[in-house]
């Protein structure tokens, strides 16, 4: 197995993180405090696992709560759709990140960054400049809201299998982000009147926090 922090990085990988080394190094200079909360890709897959057995249970008895068992089931061509719209959501998954955090970003659209870490076939959006931590969780948890909360909602008051299924398997892509947010939302500050910046990793999942 390839370690997560040894693997070989890109060309532009390097050149974004030399941009993330250089803006940490000045983040110190002017009095903040750096506290790394990254995760392991392996970890966050894992979590994703765990995720798995309540996100389903609790969406099936939901559905069936509201409509018949029957309509969970899926026909061929639903499955086929099914296919076809994860593919598309996948992606989708990284530009809502992308576009939401570029809403906070001075330059916009221009400091979002899009990847794949091809060693654990994952794709990624990343922010090469730090934000404010409300702006931070908005944009990591959007793609789960969007892609996952509403379609599995709409797919149980609808009683629609393919709704029900996308939302599902979204909230469960987004797993990686749910655990990011969580430990950022666990980090403690010392002073809740410190000013916080949250700075997301280039290379790694998960971020830097920056406290003063």
């Amino acid at each position: 197995m390839i370690e997560e922090k040894n693997r070989k990085l890109s060309e532009k990988e390097q050149r974004r993180l030399s941009i993330f080394e250089e803006t940490c190094e000045k983040l110190s200079l002017q009095g903040y405090k750096k506290t790394n909360l990254t995760i392991g890709i392996v970890k966050a897959n894992l979590f994703v696992l765990l995720l798995t057995i309540p996100v389903v249970a609790i969406g099936v008895l939901l559905f069936v709560w509201k409509n018949p068992i029957e309509l969970l089931m899926p026909s061929p061509q639903g499955s086929l759709l099914f296919i076809v719209l994860f593919v598309v959501l996948v992606v989708a998954h990284e530009l809502i990140h992308g576009l939401t955090w570029s809403l906070f970003s001075e330059q916009h659209f221009k400091d979002i960054e899009f990847g794949f870490m091809k060693e654990y076939l994952t794709p990624y959006c990343t922010c090469r400049v730090p934000m404010s931590k409300n702006h931070y969780i908005l944009g990591a948890l959007m793609p789960c809201i969007i892609l996952g909360i509403l379609p599995t909602a709409l797919g149980i008051l609808l009683g629609s299998h393919l709704l029900f299924w996308i939302g599902i398997v979204m909230i469960l892509s987004a797993g990686g982000d749910i655990m990011i947010v969580a430990k950022v939302l666990a980090h403690k500050s010392q002073d809740e009147s410190q000013e916080i910046l949250v700075y997301d990793h280039p290379t790694q999942a998960g971020s830097v926090i920056f406290e003063r």
